[in-house]
């Protein structure tokens, strides 16, 4: 079986479309949670949106290592 070569062209671009993604979620779950009265509900939204911005953290980190490894030349 002949294995595909990994092109990672354009993975800073599919990181920046996760990213908007991501703060497009975040401010809808804002918009939700200013619009409840179920603490539960409140408590859920902004326990998924500290994950959210340890997820945006991480993409920020990918982001780097790729801009690194395309001036590298993608060794």
């Amino acid at each position: 079986m002949k294995h595909n070569p990994d092109d990672r062209r354009d993975n800073v671009d599919k990181l920046q479309f996760m990213i908007n993604h991501t703060i497009e979620n975040m401010e809808k779950a804002e918009e939700t949670m200013e619009l409840t009265d179920d603490p539960r509900q409140k408590k859920a939204i902004k326990e998924k949106n500290i994950r959210r911005r340890e997820a945006l953290r991480g993409f920020s980190h990918e982001i780097k290592d790729e801009a690194e490894a395309k001036q590298d030349g993608y060794e």
